[in-house]
């Protein structure tokens, strides 16, 4: 599974961030009209792919300003970004910290 995924992660990796928001709208609209169907589906990834793509580029952009600025830390905090962390589960038993948890971001819209 893994190694599907890093293949799938090299695919859009080497996919222009330009030509993926061509199909934003197109694809959001189609989302944004839900149909239980495998259409419905396939677009959904697909938005879910070009959103991935567009926050991976996000988040190298901010983490790399925070690098540039005059004074930066030689080591930025764990934190993925401002404002959003992962979550460490604690084992109430003997206290030790356990491998991050996942969690559903909530979907929002995003306005240009």
């Amino acid at each position: 599974m893994e190694k599907l995924l890093s293949r799938l992660a090299h695919q859009l990796d080497a996919l222009d961030e330009a030509s993926l928001m061509s199909l934003w709208s197109k694809y959001a609209t189609i989302v944004e009209r839900f149909e239980p169907t495998k259409h419905w589906e396939e677009a959904a990834l697909i938005f879910s792919i070009i959103q991935a793509k567009r926050w991976k580029n996000q988040l190298f952009n901010y983490h790399w300003s925070l690098q540039t600025k005059p004074g930066a830390p030689a080591k930025l905090s764990g934190a993925l970004a401002s404002g959003f962390e992962l979550e460490r589960k604690q084992d109430d038993s003997s206290g030790e910290v356990e491998a991050f948890r996942c969690r559903v971001l909530p979907f929002t819209r995003i306005r240009d």
